[in-house]
């Protein structure tokens, strides 16, 4: 590799994050709450067993297993030599050129600012009926969603330690209980049909309710719920190792969530019955709805008080999830502000914790100004709040998971770095393969948007969303030029602000499966 000590000697200095604040299991922890099982198989499941695959959603989540793996390989190869807590904007940085970078860097920002307003919504959603149904308590929805955002902003402003302990308690309870009605349902032979071997048949995964159309809804909701897993990379600069933990941790999350997934999926088809659990997802069934899915064999096999402690855990598992991506913007923001952009007081981190504290308060403002704009509007925290920004904030994710595929390409392949980690496989084909992929993920999503928006299709919104994703990213590529011409010196350290003052670790860096 070439001699970057000249680079090193004119990168200026900049506040870290607390190095060594979490292990492979904290990044591990982080990545998988932001996923989100119990929240991603609640909200999305019913939708891929309804109006997508049908009795075949565990063959979508099985082929979405396959792809993410792929794309997870080139990715953790990057890992292997950039660690910065831009995560996608370091690495199109180096492999596409700081243009695309910062084109891409804005449009993480916004997805990961607005994923945590949406989860946010659903986790006030579903805290209002509850308290109203358990404790006969009303309140308006905003009072729930402000005790989240202050909660998160509170919990966020300490180093990784606390947040990774909190995300470890509510996704192992949701791993549990998920966990306990998916064996529950195998080891007693399934439900009505017994266990529905021809769910796996992998040609399901491209057969829908209602033909093709129903197939590619199916499939964009099915990778809906792996959003958040990338975030593994964010936390490089805080973790033990990170060569070593974030490509562990992320083929760990991939693989570990995949194949729950497919298992979970599975034996609810399988519990239900399955014709009934299409019709049950599409309220066909007098009495229940996508919720009853999981309710049913629940309360079957444990009792009323599993169906009780499932609905919390809904609740917990929502937070913890909300927590996850305001983590993982706050880290984004900081990212960019360290460079100079934006703001550099966004680079700042806690003189004692370590932590991102301004960029996490500029997050939880954000947050706080996007739910009271839905509030003072008179919308739904479910219908519109989630629904509208979880559209944009997925449509900007997968263009960025795109363009990060054909990154390692370039960085490899085209620029040439590093001969000793270059590979026919693993940085050409695999990566290749999960970017053609992932763009045929946003045309299912722009194909399919009407039907994923739902009742939010009608609003002013839901129509301005692609422009919000074009608009983010001509403004990065504009950012960018201005900043080539008027800033150089700013330019040349756009991206490569990483963990070590190297600007990339060298070959010799540990195998990623060492």
């Amino acid at each position: 590799m070439a001699d970057r000590s000249g680079d090193a000697e004119r990168r200026p200095e900049v506040d870290r994050l607390k190095a060594d604040s979490v292990g492979l299991a904290g990044v591990v922890f982080m990545a998988v709450a932001t996923a989100a099982p119990i929240t991603a198989m609640t909200g999305n499941l019913p939708i891929v067993v309804g109006q997508g695959n049908g009795a075949g959603a565990p063959a979508a989540y099985v082929f979405v297993t396959l792809v993410l793996t792929v794309f997870s390989v080139g990715y953790v190869a990057m890992a292997r030599h950039i660690t910065a807590a831009g995560a996608f904007y370091g690495y199109i940085s180096h492999g596409l050129g700081r243009v695309a970078g910062m084109a891409s860097g804005l449009l993480a920002v916004l997805a990961y600012i607005v994923f945590e307003a949406a989860v946010i919504g659903f986790f006030a959603y579903a805290l209002r009926g509850l308290v109203a149904a358990q404790l006969g308590v009303e309140l308006p929805w905003g009072w729930y969603a402000a005790l989240g955002l202050l909660v998160i902003g509170v919990m966020a402003w300490f180093d990784l330690h606390l947040t990774a302990r909190v995300l470890g308690v509510a996704l192992v309870l949701e791993i549990t209980v998920l966990g306990a009605v998916s064996l529950a349902v195998l080891f007693t032979g399934g439900g009505p049909d017994g266990i529905v071997g021809e769910a796996l048949d992998p040609l399901n995964a491209f057969r829908g309710v209602g033909g093709g159309a129903g197939a590619g809804l199916g499939l964009f909701f099915a990778f809906c719920s792996w959003v958040g897993f990338e975030s593994t990379a964010m936390y490089g600069e805080e973790s033990r190792d990170p060569r070593r933990v974030v490509p562990r941790a992320t083929l760990i999350s991939v693989i570990g969530v995949g194949l729950f997934y497919v298992l979970v999926s599975w034996m609810i088809v399988s519990g239900n019955g399955a014709r009934h659990a299409v019709d049950v997802a599409n309220g066909l069934v007098p009495g229940k709805d996508g919720n009853s899915l999981f309710f049913d064999p629940l309360g079957e096999h444990f009792g009323g008080w599993a169906v009780t402690v499932f609905q919390w855990l809904v609740v917990s598992g929502s937070f913890a999830c909300a927590m996850a991506f305001h983590q993982c913007a706050a880290r984004y923001l900081y990212a960019i502000g360290r460079e100079g952009f934006i703001h550099p007081a966004l680079g700042r981190t806690h003189p004692r914790h370590g932590s991102p504290h301004v960029a996490s308060l500029v997050q939880s403002a954000i947050g706080a100004v996007l739910v009271a704009g839905f509030l003072v509007a008179g919308m739904d925290p479910y219908t519109h709040l989630y629904t509208l920004l979880a559209l944009l904030g997925t449509m900007a994710i997968l263009i960025v998971q795109t363009l990060c595929s054909f990154a390692v390409v370039g960085y490899f392949h085209v620029r040439g770095r590093h001969p000793g980690t270059r590979h026919w496989f693993r940085t050409l084909v695999a990566p290749l393969a999960g970017g053609v992929a992932m763009a045929g993920v946003v045309v299912l999503l722009v194909i399919h948007k009407d039907a994923a928006a739902g009742a939010a299709a009608g609003t002013l919104l839901f129509r301005l969303i692609p422009y919000l994703v074009i608009g983010t990213f001509l403004g990065g590529i504009g950012l960018a030029l201005w900043t080539r011409a008027r800033r150089p010196e700013r330019y040349a350290r756009m991206g490569r602000i990483v963990l070590e003052d190297a600007a990339e670790r060298a070959d010799d860096a540990a195998p990623v499966g060492a």
